[in-house]
């Protein structure tokens, strides 16, 4: 989908990608599955599978790694409007499957993303697989770590819990098992936000870099380089600079939200494509 339609506020057919049911820990799925190579699980933010959620996974695609793309809320496709995102927000905090708020650790999806990332791993080889996850299901990406597949994890703008501004939506005891594989294996979990964000603040990355040390790279990107003109959702509900590589990424040359994406997608082959 061109920039052109992502600002005209079109909804994406995603007709490109294979439309796939997916059975894991007794539950199926849609997942949104394409190209070739090693496998990247691209978890949506709020409110959905949003055209520029798609359009960062067909970043992925073209960087010469597959696509996985899991249906989690919202409508697939949606251009994401305030009333209809407002609505899948709010059903997604009281749904068994997330824990929005503080307390609990993890959120019960993260145990069926790890089989998604056993599957995808099995089904396109590699080394590994890596993950994205972003806004509400920012802190999934570190949670899948908790599967050997997993080698290449991205927390984009983490915003769980929601109550708790310094909080991590991981329990301790998981959290010290994360960090022992991360220093076993000798990887490192990236991280992205703005500055200004309310949602993902200060002080949420100062925890993660209390409780990984060094193994949390973190890259804070100004408010000032945010898209101006955000979807509606974006705008009139979140109204902050949050979607690093979505809905206020500016996709011209020299902008610090390109730069990020194109960190993220290098990031991806350097762990995954061993000839990268």
């Amino acid at each position: 989908m061109s920039n052109a339609s992502l600002a005209e506020g079109h909804d994406d057919p995603l007709e490109d990608f294979a439309r796939r049911e997916i059975r894991a820990e007794d539950v199926t799925r849609i997942v949104y599955v394409a190209g070739e190579g090693p496998a990247v699980i691209v978890l949506a933010e709020m409110p959905g599978i949003s055209p520029h959620v798609a359009r960062f996974a067909r970043w992925v695609r073209d960087a010469g790694l597959s696509v996985y793309l899991p249906s989690l809320f919202g409508r697939d496709g949606a251009y994401p409007r305030a009333v209809e995102g407002l609505k899948v927000m709010k059903r997604a905090c009281v749904s068994a499957e997330f824990r929005a708020f503080a307390g609990g650790g993890a959120s019960p999806i993260t145990t069926w993303l790890r089989a998604l990332a056993r599957l995808a791993h099995e089904e396109r080889g590699g080394p590994g697989v890596g993950a994205i996850g972003m806004c509400f299901t920012g802190n999934f990406a570190l949670t899948m770590m908790l599967e050997p597949a997993m080698l290449a994890p991205v927390v984009c703008q983490p915003s769980l819990p929601l109550d708790d501004p310094a909080g991590l939506e991981i329990s301790e005891d998981d959290l010290a098992r994360v960090r022992a594989r991360l220093e076993s294996d000798d990887l490192t979990v990236r991280a992205y936000r703005f500055e200004g964000d309310r949602f993902c603040t200060a002080q949420r990355f100062g925890a993660y870099q209390a409780a990984l040390g060094d193994r949390f790279v973190a890259r804070v990107l100004p408010t000032s380089s945010a898209h101006p003109s955000p979807p509606p959702f974006f705008a009139e509900v979140v109204g902050c600079a949050h979607s690093v590589v979505t809905a206020h990424l500016v996709d011209a040359e020299g902008e610090p939200t390109r730069a990020a994406r194109d960190e993220i997608l290098a990031f991806f082959r350097s762990r995954l494509v061993r000839s990268a």
